[in-house]
């Protein structure tokens, strides 16, 4: 049988029957030419018509990554390229310095002018593991950011583990609750991300010091360290126990109370009375938190014990400085940590983790201010009247007072699970900042924003010192030191004249704590910034620093 016989259909019957053919075929009685063939029904309408020639295929292009060189591309036929004068600088890291200098450096920088990675010292088996080197980078982060570590501070130490391990081509992101990384091996290969979530905060100093050797250990090229024995040790330091036991930090808020009443002119009953306080607000707010109640809540009911203690011996006419009570009361719950961390973040350019951090100052200041003003409300209703001028006395009795902030230092480092070794240095370290700013504001009669933002400068350079020398954090150098600064006075004198109708005294003190607050934390981070620049101990160089945006 030929062809042409083959596609003839088989009879009419089977040509016409509407069961076999689509309602478009020929209908029954219409003559069909010889040879017409129709068109199959499985062609398309897009099928080309007969008698055009069909385009020849194009190769398609193999199917790659996202950052594969175009087929259009051409090195020979490159367009030219700019190249100045006097050429690129070189950057080149000074060996000796510390890594947070040698890291920070290479985030502030742009990618295409970052130098060539160092020799990798802590492959293994000649390619390093990237996933588990990822998640060694972010569970150091995790620690580092839950501690209190500023941003800046936290993405260099993640830059500095990966590099450490040959992942040059990496991209640390540290907000406040969300840490991610990514590496891209090549130009020509797709990037690996990996993110971690920070859900829980705790205030461990010696974790966080153990974290900072650790990193140290990694960035030394003469220390090789493998990935394992990373994970070992860094286990080692998330199971480590707190250096002091319970019982010890509720005597410590109860001496920091008592210390910080003797500030503002407190005696020795008011030094009894503000512990005891304290120490009550301490014991409720553990109760509070073993019963899972958010932060908000145990700020609101610590700060009520010393307020409530300062209207007893206002009701009971009792010849005491009730005012240095309540003061004293608020200095172990003004959160002076998280002030400086939110602070230091906006000025180096991490305004999203900035804003979150000053948000959750504002949510504790609050909690501090709904607990006070609850206590001093009723207590005014009651007929307790408080005189905040009898609390500012203190001006006279300089040793005294020096001898006060330094137990004062001495007991937040303490509260802050600081390492036993580093506890005579920050008490130390508070007993200059409060010298200095005593001389200037009581002796020179200095303004008290000018003089805490001096002694708060001084804090920040001797602490930023400190640090260098023993290739640490700043933070145990300086949290605790600026402890005798804090404006617990002008806080509470802000809330007294609020809860006596007051309204507009009371939103001047408020204002005025909130410029001492500011003039601490901004004071802190210049004199951190001006101990990298101009002094030689363990600098890399001049270091970068973010170009203004001019408003857009």
């Amino acid at each position: 049988m030929t062809e042409a016989e083959d596609r003839k259909p088989r009879s009419d019957e089977a040509r016409y029957d509407p069961e076999l053919t689509s309602e478009f075929a020929v209908p029954r009685g219409i003559e069909v030419p010889e040879g017409a063939v129709g068109e199959p029904e499985t062609t398309s309408e897009f099928s080309v018509p007969k008698g055009l020639a069909a385009p020849q295929p194009v190769s398609a292009e193999p199917e790659g990554s996202a950052f594969s060189t175009p087929s259009t591309y051409s090195a020979q036929d490159a367009p030219p390229v700019f190249t100045p004068a006097a050429g690129f600088p070189a950057v080149s890291l000074v060996k000796d310095a510390p890594w947070q200098d040698r890291m920070r450096t290479m985030l502030r920088m742009p990618v295409a002018e970052r130098p060539a990675p160092e020799p990798v010292q802590k492959a293994e088996d000649g390619r390093p593991a990237v996933p588990r080197v990822l998640d060694l980078t972010l569970r150091i982060g995790e620690l580092l950011l839950a501690g209190g570590e500023g941003a800046e501070d936290v993405e260099a130490a993640m830059f500095a583990v990966c590099r450490s391990y040959g992942l040059d081509r990496c991209e640390p992101n540290v907000t406040f609750t969300l840490l991610a990384i990514s590496y891209q091996p090549s130009l020509v290969d797709d990037p690996v991300t990996a993110s971690r979530t920070v859900r829980r905060r705790g205030t461990d100093y010696t974790r966080l010091a153990a974290v900072f050797r650790l990193v140290d250990d990694l960035t030394d090229p003469e220390t090789h360290v493998s990935l394992e024995e990373a994970y070992r040790r860094l286990a080692e330091i998330r199971r480590n126990r707190h250096p002091y036991p319970g019982w010890a930090l509720t005597a410590a808020s109860g001496l920091l109370a008592g210390a910080a009443s003797v500030l503002v002119g407190g005696d020795l009953l008011v030094f009894v009375a503000a512990a005891v306080g304290a120490m009550l607000g301490d014991r409720l707010a553990w109760l509070c938190a073993g019963r899972g109640l958010p932060e908000f809540y145990q700020f609101m009911i610590a700060a009520m014990p010393p307020a409530s203690i300062g209207i007893a011996f206002s009701l009971a006419h009792v010849d005491v400085a009730a005012s240095a009570v309540v003061t004293g009361g608020l200095f172990a719950l003004l959160p002076g940590r998280a002030l400086v961390a939110g602070v230091q973040d906006g000025l180096t350019g991490f305004y999203i983790t900035a804003s979150a951090r000053l948000l959750e100052v504002m949510y504790f200041f609050v909690g501090i201010v709904i607990g006070v003003l609850t206590v001093l409300y009723f207590g005014v209703k009651l007929g307790g009247r408080l005189n905040p001028d009898v609390a500012l006395v203190g001006s006279g009795r300089p040793l005294l007072q020096i001898a006060a902030s330094m137990v004062l230092s001495l007991t937040f480092a303490v509260l802050l699970q600081q390492e036993r070794s580093t506890v005579l240095a920050v008490t130390l370290n508070g007993g200059v900042a409060w010298s200095v700013y005593g001389a200037m504001h009581y002796a020179g009669g200095i303004s008290p924003v000018a003089s805490t933002a001096v002694a708060a400068g001084l804090v920040g350079l001797f602490g930023q010192l400190l640090s260098r020398f023993r290739f640490a954090s700043a933070l145990p150098y300086t949290t605790a030191a600026i402890g005798p600064l804090l404006p617990g006075s002008a806080t509470y004198f802000g809330l007294l004249s609020m809860a006596q109708n007051e309204v507009d005294k009371g939103l001047v003190s408020l204002a005025k704590a909130a410029s001492l607050a500011m003039a601490i934390a901004i004071g802190v981070n210049l004199g951190a910034e001006i101990s990298r620049l101009t002094l030689r101990v363990g600098s890399a160089g001049k270091r970068r620093a973010a170009k203004r945006t001019r408003g857009f």
